[in-house]
């Protein structure tokens, strides 16, 4: 029975990378168009979407979205969700239909074909540097000016032990929030760890569900006070860990 299951996963695992692949080249003239101007971004970001539903149902998940907040088409927002899989970025792309630009680790660059148009649509950040960490605040308010919205990973990366609910949050996007006045929008992946993990020979098909939690307004806050950064964190990480116990239950 183990061998059929390891099959299984080597197939499907190959099957996502294909299906990663299949629309990027069919779309990729209007891709490469879309990327030329920063101003032509919104275009970009309405394929992205495409693909990252392309993706989600030909590898067989589908998901439910609870939202507690209608929000406003008009207003930029921090996107904050927890981060267990390689599925979280398609999934975050095809639950949210404002556009926004994820601030990312610049490793991802070297996946081939997913990395040229990571590279010039994202913001990437090396941690390793500090030069590196404040070029992000200008560039976020860049975009921001251009009436996007920003998406961040908190915890800075999936942790190497699985068995970790959700891991301790960096500063880096609640001083961007802060710095902008952008409101935070938490946003809870219950299911992608069990559905498509970096662990090679496990995940299947099934649902991924969604909670998007009501805004947390950031005016009013100084980006100089750290009590103001690890409150706003802390009260962050906290209705994500929450949901995740609830959606344990």
């Amino acid at each position: 029975m183990r061998i059929f299951k390891i099959i299984f996963w080597v197939v499907w695992r190959v099957w996502f990378y294909l299906m990663m692949a299949i629309p990027i080249l069919a779309m990729l003239p209007f891709l490469v168009i879309s990327i030329l101007k920063e101003a032509w971004y919104p275009y970009f970001f309405v394929m992205a979407r495409i693909w990252a539903k392309f993706i989600l149902f030909t590898c067989g998940f589908y998901y439910e979205v609870d939202r507690e907040e209608t929000l406003d088409p008009k207003k930029s927002y921090m996107f904050v969700a927890n981060h267990t899989s390689m599925a979280d970025i398609m999934l975050m792309l095809a639950v949210e239909r404002h556009p926004f630009v994820f601030v990312g680790k610049k490793e991802l660059v070297k996946i081939p074909l997913f990395g040229f148009f990571y590279k010039r649509t994202c913001i990437l950040v090396d941690r390793s540097s500090a030069k590196s960490r404040m070029e992000v605040f200008n560039r976020a308010q860049k975009r921001i000016d251009q009436g996007l919205s920003i998406c961040i990973f908190p915890e800075g990366g999936v942790p190497d032990d699985e068995s970790v609910l959700l891991d301790e949050f960096k500063d880096g996007a609640f001083r961007l929030a802060i710095e902008h006045e952008l409101p935070i929008v938490p946003m809870t992946f219950a299911d992608n760890k069990e559905r498509f993990s970096y662990t090679f020979l496990s995940g299947s098909p099934g649902i991924m569900r969604v909670k998007v939690h009501q805004i947390i307004e950031t005016k009013g806050m100084e980006v100089e006070d750290k009590k103001d950064i690890k409150a706003l964190k802390e009260q962050t990480r906290g209705i994500i860990y929450n949901q995740l116990l609830a959606f344990q239950k």
